[in-house]
Protein backbone atom coordinates (compact mmCIF):
# COMPACT_ATOMS: atom_id res chain seq x y z
CA UNK A 1 0.00 0.00 0.00
CA UNK A 2 1.27 3.08 -1.19
CA UNK A 3 0.85 6.91 0.50
CA UNK A 4 -1.49 7.82 -1.67
CA UNK A 5 -3.75 4.65 -0.86
CA UNK A 6 -3.62 5.68 2.44
CA UNK A 7 -4.92 9.09 2.05
CA UNK A 8 -7.49 7.72 -0.29
CA UNK A 9 -9.18 5.25 2.43
CA UNK A 10 -11.58 6.41 4.41
CA UNK A 11 -10.34 8.13 7.69
CA UNK A 12 -10.67 5.83 10.73
CA UNK A 13 -13.38 6.29 13.84
CA UNK A 14 -12.35 4.32 16.95
CA UNK A 15 -15.43 3.27 18.57
CA UNK A 16 -14.94 2.71 22.81
CA UNK A 17 -18.05 0.63 24.39
CA UNK A 18 -18.93 -2.70 25.85
CA UNK A 19 -19.49 -5.42 24.19
CA UNK A 20 -22.98 -7.42 24.06
CA UNK A 21 -26.04 -7.16 26.70
CA UNK A 22 -25.14 -5.20 29.83
CA UNK A 23 -26.89 -3.96 32.96
CA UNK A 24 -26.87 -0.42 34.56
CA UNK A 25 -26.79 0.41 38.09
CA UNK A 26 -30.71 0.87 37.76
CA UNK A 27 -30.84 -2.35 36.10
CA UNK A 28 -31.48 -0.88 32.56
CA UNK A 29 -30.86 -3.43 30.22
CA UNK A 30 -28.87 -2.13 27.29
CA UNK A 31 -27.75 -4.16 23.60
CA UNK A 32 -24.33 -2.73 23.28
CA UNK A 33 -23.43 -5.04 19.77
CA UNK A 34 -27.34 -3.73 18.44
CA UNK A 35 -26.32 -0.06 19.69
CA UNK A 36 -23.57 -0.24 17.46
CA UNK A 37 -24.46 -2.27 14.13
CA UNK A 38 -27.80 -0.44 14.31
CA UNK A 39 -26.34 3.11 15.26
CA UNK A 40 -22.68 4.01 15.98
CA UNK A 41 -21.38 2.12 12.57
CA UNK A 42 -24.14 3.75 10.58
CA UNK A 43 -23.55 7.38 11.80
CA UNK A 44 -19.61 6.52 11.58
CA UNK A 45 -20.06 5.56 7.83
CA UNK A 46 -22.54 8.32 6.88
CA UNK A 47 -20.01 10.84 8.79
CA UNK A 48 -17.39 9.10 5.42
CA UNK A 49 -15.48 7.40 7.69
CA UNK A 50 -14.76 3.69 8.95
CA UNK A 51 -15.39 2.42 12.45
CA UNK A 52 -12.84 0.36 14.18
CA UNK A 53 -14.34 -1.29 17.48
CA UNK A 54 -12.07 -2.62 20.51
CA UNK A 55 -11.47 -6.30 20.62
CA UNK A 56 -10.30 -6.20 24.51
CA UNK A 57 -13.27 -6.29 26.10
CA UNK A 58 -14.29 -9.87 24.10
CA UNK A 59 -11.35 -11.52 26.04
CA UNK A 60 -12.22 -9.94 29.81
CA UNK A 61 -8.30 -8.99 30.20
CA UNK A 62 -6.71 -5.70 29.72
CA UNK A 63 -4.15 -6.08 25.89
CA UNK A 64 -2.97 -2.69 25.99
CA UNK A 65 -0.89 -1.89 23.25
CA UNK A 66 -3.06 -2.18 20.16
CA UNK A 67 -6.30 -0.04 22.61
CA UNK A 68 -3.25 2.48 23.17
CA UNK A 69 -2.76 2.64 19.46
CA UNK A 70 -6.37 3.29 18.33
CA UNK A 71 -6.70 5.95 20.83
CA UNK A 72 -4.04 7.99 19.91
CA UNK A 73 -3.67 7.72 16.01
CA UNK A 74 -7.15 7.42 15.41
CA UNK A 75 -8.42 10.82 14.19
CA UNK A 76 -11.86 10.49 15.19
CA UNK A 77 -13.57 9.02 18.29
CA UNK A 78 -17.12 7.63 19.52
CA UNK A 79 -17.27 6.39 23.18
CA UNK A 80 -20.52 5.33 24.50
CA UNK A 81 -20.91 6.19 28.07
CA UNK A 82 -23.86 3.94 29.22
CA UNK A 83 -23.22 2.29 32.51
CA UNK A 84 -20.12 3.95 33.41
CA UNK A 85 -18.07 1.03 32.48
CA UNK A 86 -14.70 1.48 33.89
CA UNK A 87 -12.59 0.44 30.77
CA UNK A 88 -14.36 3.08 28.70
CA UNK A 89 -14.27 5.83 31.28
CA UNK A 90 -10.64 4.72 31.49
CA UNK A 91 -10.08 4.79 27.45
CA UNK A 92 -12.26 8.02 27.16
CA UNK A 93 -9.92 9.79 29.80
CA UNK A 94 -6.79 8.56 27.60
CA UNK A 95 -8.33 9.81 24.65
CA UNK A 96 -9.33 13.10 26.19
CA UNK A 97 -5.42 13.71 27.46
CA UNK A 98 -4.06 13.02 24.01
CA UNK A 99 -6.49 14.11 21.74
CA UNK A 100 -8.06 17.77 21.64
CA UNK A 101 -10.91 17.21 19.10
CA UNK A 102 -12.37 14.50 17.50
CA UNK A 103 -14.26 12.77 20.11
CA UNK A 104 -18.16 12.25 20.31
CA UNK A 105 -19.94 10.91 23.25
CA UNK A 106 -23.26 9.12 23.26
CA UNK A 107 -25.38 7.33 25.86
CA UNK A 108 -28.80 5.63 26.41
CA UNK A 109 -30.84 8.04 27.55
CA UNK A 110 -32.22 8.00 30.76
CA UNK A 111 -28.58 7.76 31.69
CA UNK A 112 -27.17 9.46 34.76
CA UNK A 113 -23.76 11.02 34.07
CA UNK A 114 -20.94 11.27 36.76
CA UNK A 115 -20.42 15.08 37.80
CA UNK A 116 -16.90 14.93 35.78
CA UNK A 117 -17.69 14.43 32.74
CA UNK A 118 -21.71 15.79 33.06
CA UNK A 119 -20.98 18.83 31.13
CA UNK A 120 -19.45 17.42 28.41
CA UNK A 121 -21.39 17.49 25.26
CA UNK A 122 -23.17 14.04 24.33
CA UNK A 123 -25.62 12.64 22.16
CA UNK A 124 -28.06 10.55 23.66
CA UNK A 125 -30.08 7.47 21.92
CA UNK A 126 -32.84 5.74 23.18
CA UNK A 127 -34.05 1.96 23.81
CA UNK A 128 -36.55 -0.23 24.61
CA UNK A 129 -37.20 -2.22 27.12
CA UNK A 130 -35.08 -5.07 25.81
CA UNK A 131 -32.18 -3.14 25.39
CA UNK A 132 -32.83 -2.86 21.89
CA UNK A 133 -31.84 0.81 20.15
CA UNK A 134 -35.31 2.98 18.55
CA UNK A 135 -35.70 5.69 16.28
CA UNK A 136 -32.10 5.18 15.38
CA UNK A 137 -32.24 7.43 12.19
CA UNK A 138 -32.66 9.89 14.77
CA UNK A 139 -29.28 9.43 16.33
CA UNK A 140 -27.31 8.56 13.46
CA UNK A 141 -27.95 11.78 12.26
CA UNK A 142 -27.01 13.74 15.13
CA UNK A 143 -23.84 11.63 15.29
CA UNK A 144 -22.81 11.84 11.86
CA UNK A 145 -23.34 15.62 11.93
CA UNK A 146 -20.91 15.81 14.93
CA UNK A 147 -18.74 13.96 13.19
CA UNK A 148 -18.69 15.77 10.21
CA UNK A 149 -18.62 19.00 11.94
CA UNK A 150 -15.08 17.45 13.42
CA UNK A 151 -14.20 16.48 9.85
CA UNK A 152 -14.63 20.39 8.54
CA UNK A 153 -14.08 22.76 11.51
CA UNK A 154 -12.84 20.80 13.88
CA UNK A 155 -12.90 22.23 17.99
CA UNK A 156 -11.59 21.66 21.22
CA UNK A 157 -14.08 19.11 22.91
CA UNK A 158 -11.65 17.40 24.91
CA UNK A 159 -12.45 18.89 28.39
CA UNK A 160 -8.56 18.97 29.37
CA UNK A 161 -7.94 21.05 26.33
CA UNK A 162 -10.84 23.46 26.72
CA UNK A 163 -10.35 24.04 30.41
CA UNK A 164 -6.48 24.03 30.80
CA UNK A 165 -4.08 26.77 29.07
CA UNK A 166 -0.99 25.46 27.84
CA UNK A 167 -1.34 21.80 27.18
CA UNK A 168 1.12 20.80 25.00
CA UNK A 169 -0.76 19.25 21.44
CA UNK A 170 0.92 16.01 20.38
CA UNK A 171 1.14 15.82 16.27
CA UNK A 172 1.04 12.49 14.85
CA UNK A 173 3.69 11.73 11.82
CA UNK A 174 2.58 10.59 8.70
CA UNK A 175 4.60 7.61 8.47
CA UNK A 176 2.68 6.31 12.04
CA UNK A 177 -0.48 6.33 10.79
CA UNK A 178 0.61 4.72 7.36
CA UNK A 179 1.46 1.90 9.78
CA UNK A 180 -1.06 2.31 12.14
CA UNK A 181 -3.89 2.20 9.05
CA UNK A 182 -1.95 -1.39 7.12
CA UNK A 183 -2.26 -3.16 10.11
CA UNK A 184 -5.93 -2.17 10.80
CA UNK A 185 -6.73 -3.20 7.29
CA UNK A 186 -4.69 -6.69 7.66
CA UNK A 187 -6.78 -7.09 10.45
CA UNK A 188 -10.02 -6.77 8.82
CA UNK A 189 -8.94 -9.05 5.72
CA UNK A 190 -8.71 -12.14 8.26
CA UNK A 191 -11.43 -10.80 10.15
CA UNK A 192 -13.54 -11.23 7.09
CA UNK A 193 -12.43 -14.20 6.13
CA UNK A 194 -12.70 -15.63 9.06
CA UNK A 195 -16.63 -14.73 8.94
CA UNK A 196 -17.14 -15.92 5.98
CA UNK A 197 -15.14 -19.40 6.82
CA UNK A 198 -17.55 -19.88 9.95
CA UNK A 199 -21.28 -19.07 7.64
CA UNK A 200 -19.66 -22.23 5.18
CA UNK A 201 -21.57 -24.76 7.55
CA UNK A 202 -20.26 -28.27 6.43
CA UNK A 203 -17.18 -26.85 5.07
CA UNK A 204 -16.26 -24.30 7.90
CA UNK A 205 -14.27 -26.66 9.64
CA UNK A 206 -11.78 -26.45 7.11
CA UNK A 207 -12.21 -23.37 5.77
CA UNK A 208 -11.27 -21.89 9.28
CA UNK A 209 -8.19 -24.46 9.81
CA UNK A 210 -7.13 -23.34 6.48
CA UNK A 211 -6.64 -19.57 7.38
CA UNK A 212 -4.98 -20.92 10.75
CA UNK A 213 -2.37 -23.10 9.21
CA UNK A 214 -1.87 -20.14 6.96
CA UNK A 215 -0.82 -18.07 10.03
CA UNK A 216 0.93 -21.07 12.01
CA UNK A 217 4.31 -19.62 10.51
CA UNK A 218 3.42 -16.01 11.19
CA UNK A 219 5.21 -13.94 14.03
CA UNK A 220 2.11 -13.58 16.04
CA UNK A 221 3.60 -10.57 18.23
CA UNK A 222 2.83 -9.05 15.19
CA UNK A 223 -0.65 -9.75 14.56
CA UNK A 224 -3.50 -7.61 16.39
CA UNK A 225 -5.15 -9.33 19.25
CA UNK A 226 -8.29 -9.06 17.29
CA UNK A 227 -7.20 -11.82 15.06
CA UNK A 228 -5.96 -13.75 17.40
CA UNK A 229 -9.10 -13.92 19.26
CA UNK A 230 -11.68 -14.33 16.67
CA UNK A 231 -9.19 -17.17 15.01
CA UNK A 232 -9.24 -18.93 18.72
CA UNK A 233 -13.22 -18.60 18.79
CA UNK A 234 -13.38 -19.50 15.49
CA UNK A 235 -11.75 -23.01 15.92
CA UNK A 236 -13.51 -23.51 18.75
CA UNK A 237 -16.89 -23.01 16.94
CA UNK A 238 -15.82 -25.84 14.53
CA UNK A 239 -14.82 -28.11 17.13
CA UNK A 240 -11.52 -27.63 16.66
CA UNK A 241 -9.93 -28.57 19.84
CA UNK A 242 -6.17 -29.56 18.99
CA UNK A 243 -5.87 -26.74 16.70
CA UNK A 244 -6.84 -24.71 19.51
CA UNK A 245 -4.12 -25.72 21.67
CA UNK A 246 -1.87 -25.36 19.37
CA UNK A 247 -2.43 -21.75 18.68
CA UNK A 248 -2.77 -20.61 22.46
CA UNK A 249 1.21 -22.15 22.92
CA UNK A 250 2.25 -19.49 20.22
CA UNK A 251 0.35 -16.55 21.50
CA UNK A 252 2.35 -13.85 23.29
CA UNK A 253 2.12 -14.17 26.79
CA UNK A 254 -0.12 -10.95 27.86
CA UNK A 255 -2.79 -12.38 25.60
CA UNK A 256 -2.18 -15.95 27.13
CA UNK A 257 -2.78 -15.06 30.55
CA UNK A 258 -6.05 -13.22 29.96
CA UNK A 259 -8.54 -14.60 31.95
CA UNK A 260 -10.97 -15.98 28.49
CA UNK A 261 -8.35 -17.26 26.85
CA UNK A 262 -7.54 -19.68 29.48
CA UNK A 263 -10.73 -20.54 29.98
CA UNK A 264 -11.20 -21.57 26.06
CA UNK A 265 -7.66 -23.29 26.77
CA UNK A 266 -8.95 -25.24 29.66
CA UNK A 267 -12.19 -26.26 27.50
CA UNK A 268 -10.41 -27.42 24.81
CA UNK A 269 -7.93 -29.50 26.64
CA UNK A 270 -11.18 -31.33 28.13
CA UNK A 271 -12.50 -32.07 24.71
CA UNK A 272 -9.27 -33.27 23.57
CA UNK A 273 -9.24 -35.90 26.56
CA UNK A 274 -6.76 -33.80 28.81
CA UNK A 275 -8.82 -33.35 31.76
CA UNK A 276 -5.81 -33.24 34.37
CA UNK A 277 -4.70 -30.40 32.41
CA UNK A 278 -7.50 -29.01 32.29
CA UNK A 279 -8.47 -29.15 35.90
CA UNK A 280 -4.83 -27.10 36.04
CA UNK A 281 -5.38 -24.66 34.47
CA UNK A 282 -9.02 -23.70 35.61
CA UNK A 283 -8.38 -23.90 39.04
CA UNK A 284 -5.10 -21.33 38.62
CA UNK A 285 -8.01 -18.76 36.87
CA UNK A 286 -10.15 -19.21 40.19
CA UNK A 287 -7.27 -18.78 42.68
CA UNK A 288 -6.31 -15.61 39.98
CA UNK A 289 -9.90 -13.96 39.81
CA UNK A 290 -12.23 -15.91 42.46
CA UNK A 291 -15.31 -18.19 41.50
CA UNK A 292 -17.05 -17.46 38.75
CA UNK A 293 -20.45 -18.94 36.79
CA UNK A 294 -17.95 -19.46 33.64
CA UNK A 295 -14.50 -20.52 34.86
CA UNK A 296 -16.46 -22.52 37.93
CA UNK A 297 -19.15 -24.05 34.97
CA UNK A 298 -16.27 -25.10 33.04
CA UNK A 299 -14.34 -27.11 36.09
CA UNK A 300 -17.70 -28.38 37.09
CA UNK A 301 -17.80 -29.67 33.83
CA UNK A 302 -14.47 -31.55 33.61
CA UNK A 303 -15.76 -33.37 37.31
CA UNK A 304 -18.93 -34.01 35.59
CA UNK A 305 -17.13 -35.56 32.04
CA UNK A 306 -14.68 -37.90 34.81
CA UNK A 307 -17.95 -39.10 37.18
CA UNK A 308 -20.04 -40.21 33.76
CA UNK A 309 -16.81 -42.13 32.62
CA UNK A 310 -15.87 -43.57 35.97
CA UNK A 311 -19.71 -44.50 36.16
CA UNK A 312 -20.17 -45.99 33.02
CA UNK A 313 -16.87 -48.00 34.22
CA UNK A 314 -18.17 -49.17 37.84
CA UNK A 315 -15.02 -47.45 39.16
CA UNK A 316 -15.43 -46.63 43.44
CA UNK A 317 -14.26 -42.92 42.55
CA UNK A 318 -17.83 -42.38 40.76
CA UNK A 319 -19.55 -40.68 43.41
CA UNK A 320 -16.60 -38.32 45.07
CA UNK A 321 -16.47 -36.76 41.39
CA UNK A 322 -20.42 -36.50 41.28
CA UNK A 323 -19.54 -34.88 44.62
CA UNK A 324 -17.12 -32.65 43.33
CA UNK A 325 -19.00 -31.57 40.23
CA UNK A 326 -21.78 -30.72 42.56
CA UNK A 327 -19.66 -28.55 44.62
CA UNK A 328 -18.38 -26.99 41.87
CA UNK A 329 -21.19 -26.09 39.77
CA UNK A 330 -22.91 -24.77 43.28
CA UNK A 331 -19.93 -21.90 43.42
CA UNK A 332 -20.20 -20.81 40.53
CA UNK A 333 -23.85 -20.06 41.02
CA UNK A 334 -23.42 -18.75 44.42
CA UNK A 335 -20.80 -16.33 42.79
CA UNK A 336 -23.41 -15.09 40.08
CA UNK A 337 -27.30 -16.01 40.75
CA UNK A 338 -27.68 -14.28 37.72
CA UNK A 339 -26.67 -17.10 35.47
CA UNK A 340 -28.64 -20.16 35.96
CA UNK A 341 -26.31 -22.17 33.66
CA UNK A 342 -24.01 -23.61 36.85
CA UNK A 343 -26.95 -23.78 39.03
CA UNK A 344 -29.08 -26.07 37.20
CA UNK A 345 -26.16 -28.73 36.43
CA UNK A 346 -25.95 -28.32 39.64
CA UNK A 347 -29.47 -29.51 41.12
CA UNK A 348 -29.73 -31.91 38.37
CA UNK A 349 -26.43 -33.79 39.33
CA UNK A 350 -27.88 -33.50 43.07
CA UNK A 351 -30.36 -35.92 41.84
CA UNK A 352 -27.99 -38.48 40.72
CA UNK A 353 -26.27 -39.02 44.63
CA UNK A 354 -27.12 -42.24 45.69
CA UNK A 355 -29.43 -40.32 48.63
CA UNK A 356 -30.83 -37.12 46.90
CA UNK A 357 -28.29 -33.67 48.17
CA UNK A 358 -31.15 -32.01 50.73
CA UNK A 359 -29.51 -28.45 49.42
CA UNK A 360 -31.56 -29.23 46.19
CA UNK A 361 -34.86 -28.27 47.32
CA UNK A 362 -33.83 -25.09 48.51
CA UNK A 363 -31.74 -24.33 45.61
CA UNK A 364 -33.93 -25.26 42.66
CA UNK A 365 -36.23 -22.14 43.35
CA UNK A 366 -33.59 -19.89 43.21
CA UNK A 367 -32.42 -21.39 40.08
CA UNK A 368 -35.84 -21.30 38.32
CA UNK A 369 -36.09 -17.50 39.28
CA UNK A 370 -32.66 -16.51 37.46
CA UNK A 371 -33.64 -18.58 34.99
CA UNK A 372 -36.98 -16.69 34.75
CA UNK A 373 -35.52 -13.59 35.33
CA UNK A 374 -33.11 -13.97 32.30
CA UNK A 375 -36.17 -15.12 29.98
CA UNK A 376 -37.88 -11.36 31.45
CA UNK A 377 -34.80 -9.89 30.06
CA UNK A 378 -33.04 -11.93 26.94
CA UNK A 379 -34.57 -15.10 26.19
CA UNK A 380 -32.84 -18.03 24.18
CA UNK A 381 -33.60 -21.41 24.10
CA UNK A 382 -31.44 -22.93 26.68
CA UNK A 383 -33.47 -20.72 29.54
CA UNK A 384 -36.83 -22.67 28.23
CA UNK A 385 -34.83 -25.92 28.41
CA UNK A 386 -33.29 -25.06 31.69
CA UNK A 387 -37.30 -24.62 33.23
CA UNK A 388 -38.22 -27.34 31.64
CA UNK A 389 -35.20 -29.61 33.39
CA UNK A 390 -36.58 -27.41 37.13
CA UNK A 391 -39.84 -29.01 36.08
CA UNK A 392 -39.02 -32.40 35.87
CA UNK A 393 -36.74 -32.15 38.71
CA UNK A 394 -39.77 -30.93 40.77
CA UNK A 395 -41.63 -33.77 39.51
CA UNK A 396 -44.21 -31.03 37.71
CA UNK A 397 -45.62 -32.95 34.58
CA UNK A 398 -47.86 -30.22 33.81
CA UNK A 399 -45.52 -27.49 34.03
CA UNK A 400 -42.55 -29.11 32.26
CA UNK A 401 -45.45 -29.94 29.49
CA UNK A 402 -45.88 -26.26 29.13
CA UNK A 403 -42.02 -25.51 29.22
CA UNK A 404 -41.27 -28.11 26.53
CA UNK A 405 -43.47 -25.95 24.53
CA UNK A 406 -41.96 -22.91 25.01
CA UNK A 407 -38.53 -24.46 24.41
CA UNK A 408 -39.44 -26.33 21.06
CA UNK A 409 -40.95 -22.92 20.21
CA UNK A 410 -37.34 -21.47 20.22
CA UNK A 411 -34.96 -24.20 19.16
CA UNK A 412 -32.54 -23.50 16.53
CA UNK A 413 -30.61 -26.64 16.20
CA UNK A 414 -30.74 -30.72 16.78
CA UNK A 415 -28.14 -30.52 19.18
CA UNK A 416 -29.64 -28.58 21.69
CA UNK A 417 -32.83 -30.67 22.21
CA UNK A 418 -30.79 -33.66 22.16
CA UNK A 419 -28.61 -32.46 24.87
CA UNK A 420 -31.52 -31.58 26.68
CA UNK A 421 -33.17 -34.79 26.25
CA UNK A 422 -30.28 -36.91 27.56
CA UNK A 423 -30.47 -34.70 31.07
CA UNK A 424 -34.12 -35.79 30.92
CA UNK A 425 -32.76 -39.25 30.43
CA UNK A 426 -30.10 -39.03 33.55
CA UNK A 427 -32.96 -37.98 35.60
CA UNK A 428 -35.27 -40.72 34.48
CA UNK A 429 -32.96 -43.31 34.67
CA UNK A 430 -32.12 -42.45 38.38
CA UNK A 431 -35.60 -42.38 39.51
CA UNK A 432 -36.81 -46.09 37.79
CA UNK A 433 -33.39 -47.44 39.53
CA UNK A 434 -35.47 -46.18 42.83
CA UNK A 435 -38.86 -47.51 41.65
CA UNK A 436 -40.61 -44.33 40.62
CA UNK A 437 -42.84 -44.37 38.17
CA UNK A 438 -40.67 -42.12 35.35
CA UNK A 439 -42.87 -42.88 32.74
CA UNK A 440 -43.88 -39.37 31.83
CA UNK A 441 -40.22 -38.11 31.66
CA UNK A 442 -39.78 -40.21 28.38
CA UNK A 443 -42.61 -38.94 26.88
CA UNK A 444 -40.81 -35.39 26.86
CA UNK A 445 -37.57 -37.56 26.04
CA UNK A 446 -38.89 -38.82 22.74
CA UNK A 447 -41.07 -35.07 21.70
CA UNK A 448 -37.67 -33.27 22.39
CA UNK A 449 -35.78 -36.36 19.92
CA UNK A 450 -38.49 -36.35 17.45
CA UNK A 451 -37.75 -32.41 16.90
CA UNK A 452 -34.43 -32.85 16.42
CA UNK A 453 -34.85 -35.65 13.74
CA UNK A 454 -37.13 -32.86 12.21
CA UNK A 455 -34.51 -30.51 12.84
CA UNK A 456 -31.61 -32.08 10.80
CA UNK A 457 -33.77 -33.13 8.23
CA UNK A 458 -34.86 -29.67 6.95
CA UNK A 459 -31.53 -28.32 7.68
Amino acid sequence: MTMDDTDQLAPLCFVLMPFGKKLDAAARLTNFDSVYSQVIAPAIDRAGLEPIRADEEKIGGTIHKPMFERLMLCHYAVADITGANPNVFYELGIRHAMRPRSTVIVFAEGTVLPFDIALVRGIAYRTDQSGEPVDAETTIAAIAKQLIAARGNPLDDSPIFQLVDGVPRWEVDHASTDIFRKSHDYTKKYKDRLAVARAQKDKAAGEVQKIAVELSSANLLEIETGVMVDLFLSLREVKAHGAMIALYGRMPAPLQRAKMMREQLAFALNREGRSAEAETVLREVIAEFGASSETNGLLGRVYKDRWDKAKKDDLPEAPALLRSAVDTYLAGFEADWRDAYPGVNAVTLMEMMAKPDPRQAAILPVVRYSARRKIARDPDYWDHATLLELAVLARDADDAGEKLGEALAVARAPWELETTSRNLGLIREMREGRGEDAGWIGKLEKTLLDRAAKLAGAA
